[in-house]
């Protein structure tokens, strides 16, 4: 039946319930119940799955009227939205309003699931970064998949690929939690695809750069510039540098224990005597009870945060002392807070450091301590990793003093240097 102003008006009720399509508008049906009630109905598909919804009785809505509603209606489904969800949010109160705002399920995330694993710090974090200031206040049942990609679009335009893929996993769990606890239905997040393949880093700071990067670290007070300068000298994690305290430091080891490290391993690490003038030279930050907790710290109440921006502040000292130093502008390739890790294992390599001795300074499973190794070896290699920091230091200490290897080869280690403060061996 053609629907009409007038057949609309003079359609009967039957003993059954009739639902009668509009040819000019697909999705749209007058709905006749057998008690007389006459309304509209809009059908249209959301997640892969059939959705209705009630646009409103008749005469109340008129023909037209429904038209353009379901067209609207349509419309938004189009674009990955649920347009009955909208409305229901629209209409409940501002209580169920706040409580379904993405800020809100992302602290109970925080509360009911983030809380109890390592990494739930750090992935906080970056819900804080790149998520709440985007769609904090908006209702999570409106974010769609256009919202998650147009996201992840924007944090790969600002050259931060590796990040984005990161989030994207981030919202996926997120997303599923929430449609297991039917706060939403259907994740947005589903088949939305990691936004870049990842390739393996093999960035090292050359020597140049380590003696730029140092006096850049000279350059930039606290937190950055001891920041900078623990995790070259450590080569340990950003988060477990960032979250070191005093009390982990004990007889001139940094003691961690299985919660703090990344692989759920314990770890003592001997500190050199260059990273531990480098604690000793820190301010301690209290907390509003006395409370020092944290050595990096700028408030007293959390560790340090905002990585990037301060990798950026590292960075431009770095050209500003590049240039100092040639009488021209350098260019330096990006590196992260990772690469000076990995750059600590590269100097301990040229200084024919053993591999399993620096796999134990980094804390590594793998590799020549994996497998039946890890299971039955159990020493913990404490003098030796004493020792290869220690000779590590010293090398940096050199290049720092203007004095490497123009070849590239191991310089030879002083037997005094003011960058430690001790004789070395």
């Amino acid at each position: 039946m053609k629907l009409t102003a007038q057949n609309v008006d003079r359609l009967q009720p039957t003993d059954r319930r009739q639902e009668i399509p509009d040819d000019l508008c697909t999705g749209l049906y007058f709905i006749v119940q057998p008690t007389g009630k006459k309304g509209w109905q809009v059908r249209y598909r959301h997640g892969g799955t059939h959705r209705r919804m009630t646009l409103g009785p008749y005469p109340v809505l008129l023909l037209a009227e429904a038209r353009q509603r379901a067209r609207d209606a349509l419309a938004a489904a189009s674009e990955g939205r649920d347009p009955s969800a909208e409305v229901k949010a629209a209409k409940a109160p501002k209580e169920a309003d706040d409580k379904n705002k993405v800020r809100v399920q992302i602290e109970l995330f925080e509360k009911r699931h983030l809380r109890g694993l390592r990494s739930g710090d750090e992935v906080m974090r970056q819900f804080q970064s790149y998520i709440i200031p985007v769609w904090g206040e908006r209702e999570i049942q409106t974010i769609t998949k256009r919202d998650v990609l147009d996201l992840l679009d924007g944090i790969t335009d600002q050259g931060k690929a590796t990040t984005a893929n990161r989030i994207r996993a981030y919202l996926s769990k997120f997303f599923n939690w929430c449609a297991d606890r039917d706060v939403i239905e259907v994740p947005p997040t589903l088949s939305v695809k990691a936004p870049a393949k990842e390739k393996v880093r093999e960035r090292v700071l050359t020597d140049d750069e380590i003696r730029w990067l140092w006096a850049a670290c000279e350059a930039e007070l606290f937190p950055w510039g001891p920041f900078g300068k623990m995790l070259l000298l450590t080569g340990q994690r950003r988060n477990e540098v960032a979250e070191i305290t005093d009390a982990e430091i004990r007889a001139g080891e940094w003691h961690m224990t299985a919660e703090r490290t990344k692989n759920g391993r314990a770890h003592v690490l001997p500190l050199s005597g260059a990273a531990a003038a480098v604690l000793e030279g820190i301010d301690r930050i209290a907390d509003e009870a006395g409370r020092v907790r944290w050595i990096f710290t700028t408030t007293g109440t959390t560790p340090v945060s905002g990585f990037s921006k301060g990798r950026d502040h590292l960075h431009a000292r770095m050209l500003a002392a590049a240039e100092k130093e040639r009488g021209e502008a350098v260019d330096i390739p990006h590196w992260t807070w990772h690469d000076l890790r990995r750059t600590a294992a590269t100097g301990m390599a040229r200084l024919g450091i053993p591999v399993r001795v620096t796999e134990a300074v980094l804390n590594h499973v793998s590799g020549t301590g994996g497998g039946i190794v890890a299971v039955y070896q159990r020493h913990d290699y404490a003098d030796e990793k004493r020792e290869a920091l220690e000779a590590w230091a010293r090398f940096v200490a050199e290049l720092v003093e203007g004095s490497p290897g123009k070849s590239g080869n191991v310089v030879r280690l002083p037997r005094h240097n003011p960058l430690l403060g001790h004789q070395g061996q």
